[in-house]
């Protein structure tokens, strides 16, 4: 029988780094994740490199920088053509694959190379447009809200809440709890491991679409956090607060609420909604041991992206910011795969490096085109740089161990922060004489990067304010 470790990819959508309790956060509860990172090497400087689900997702799955994947904003309907991927390669290898959840591909039923997807995508408004083919309508295609009409009739859908999938609006599920997407996705891992091939080692990935928005972790999760002083949302010295009291009102905006009622809900709701998806974890870290895996398996942990939450002002991702491009992301397993456990790890890495880690991993060869680097050795890297386009806030940063420079490429502010000395971004140091060679030094860092690029934000000198910012780069149109 095949020897080589099973391999567990549990992927969070648009959770914090600092919200995991063995990462010291004053609020959340994690158990089960705690449990695992506590028996294995947690990363303190995981970065998503373009921090929406799209662009992050395409550099996750390929192992590519979002420059080479050539998604560097969030755009749907645009297909993915990777001829290598962590599911294919690892299918190529002899392992059986099975993603349950998640996907965030074009089309829908594009398996990516997993043998077979169990799909739940959350609320997605583009594929349910009236010229959406019928196939290719989320309704249809994913697997969740077809089970979902199956139980409970044609016409359910959760978002009869009221809730919305990118809002802060919150408010308990309104079905029964085994109904919730959440537990599906727990479920539907069960299910896997019930009719598995036993004679081939397995990759699962279970995709959670949670603590992503719509705010409906079922009531009981609302109740730990509801009456609980919870702490304030970060503040700095930088912030605009005219932005907040122009578009605070929006449900959907980048802004954070104005009203700080709603931001207490917001706080609430999210904070039940990883609880909430900690628990199912546990339901499928209970299948394995009961199957007698834990011992030839090995899980990494990750989230695609963060989330603002109130600091700054802001709310959602695609923000340069700590909330919203630093990611929690941890190995764990039996020693002999993953090493010294109990310990964390300060190289700078990013979703990137998910594939040929657990290629590595897997003993399978990792394909030429692959840019990341495996986590099962140090990781010597210097600096990241990250960006997204989003109209005016459209923005790249260079990140480092210890600092970090942004630049917002439609206006030309610029931001520095000491994140040794100033971790949660509440000094914008970018003035203090202090630091001016550094930012020199950053600043050549990001030149270096953008260098060649088509959107022409650089001559090789200097950089280029005002150059139109683009979601999907031309070599992938």
């Amino acid at each position: 029988m095949d020897q080589r470790p099973n391999i567990v990819l549990l992927m969070a959508d648009q959770m914090r780094a600092d919200c995991l309790g063995i990462a010291g956060h004053p609020d959340v509860k994690t158990p089960y994740l705690d449990h695992l990172a506590a028996d294995g090497v947690r990363y303190l400087n995981a970065y998503s490199a373009c921090p929406t689900c799209v662009p992050a997702r395409a550099c996750l799955y390929t192992g590519l920088s979002q420059a080479t994947a050539g998604r560097v904003g969030y755009q749907d309907r645009v297909p993915w053509n990777y001829p290598h991927t962590i599911a294919g390669e690892l299918s190529k290898a002899g392992y059986y694959t099975q993603c349950v959840g998640k996907m965030h591909v074009d089309p829908l039923r594009n398996n990516l190379g997993f043998h077979d997807v169990r799909l739940h995508d959350g609320y997605l408004h583009a594929y349910r447009a009236p010229d959406t083919p019928n196939y290719e309508d989320q309704r249809v295609a994913d697997d969740y809200y077809f089970w979902l009409k199956q139980q409970l009739g044609i016409d359910a859908d959760p978002t009869d809440n009221g809730t919305d999938c990118n809002s802060w609006i919150a408010r308990p599920w309104l079905y029964e709890e085994k109904y919730h997407p959440t537990n599906w996705v727990a479920s539907e891992c069960l299910d896997f491991l019930r009719r598995r091939d036993r004679s081939k080692p397995f990759f699962l990935m279970a995709s959670f679409v949670r603590p992503h928005p719509p705010m409906d972790a079922p009531e009981y999760y609302f109740h730990l956090y509801n009456n609980k002083d919870l702490q304030p949302p970060y503040r700095g010295d930088w912030n605009d607060v005219e932005r907040m009291l122009r578009d605070g009102h929006s449900y959907h905006a980048q802004s954070a609420p104005s009203d700080p009622e709603f931001i207490r809900q917001l706080r609430v709701a999210y904070y039940a909604a990883i609880t909430h998806m900690d628990h199912q974890i546990g339901r499928i870290i209970s299948a394995l041991v009961e199957q007698q895996l834990m011992d030839n398996t090995v899980f990494l942990f990750v989230s695609d992206h963060g989330e603002m939450l109130g600091d700054h002002l802001f709310f959602m991702k695609a923000k340069p910011y700590q909330g919203s491009a630093q990611v929690p992301l941890f190995i764990s397993g039996p020693e002999k795969y993953v090493g010294a456990h109990r310990r964390t790890c300060g190289d700078l890495v990013e979703l990137r490096d998910v594939m040929p880690t657990l290629l590595e991993l897997a003993g399978a060869p990792i394909p030429e085109t692959v840019e990341g680097k495996s986590l099962l050795h140090p990781v010597e890297r210097e600096w990241l740089h990250g960006e997204h386009s989003l109209g005016l806030d459209s923005m790249h940063f260079i990140v480092t161990k210890r600092d970090k420079y942004i630049w917002y490429s439609q206006t030309g502010r610029e931001l520095y922060f000491d994140l040794e000395r100033d971790p949660h971004e509440t000094h914008n140091a970018i003035a203090d004489e202090a630091v001016q060679a550094r930012v020199t030094e950053l600043r050549g860092h990001l030149i270096e990067a953008l260098t060649g690029r088509e959107e022409g934000y650089t001559d090789g000198k200097q950089l280029i304010v005002g150059r139109e910012p683009r979601t999907v780069l031309s070599h992938i149109l």
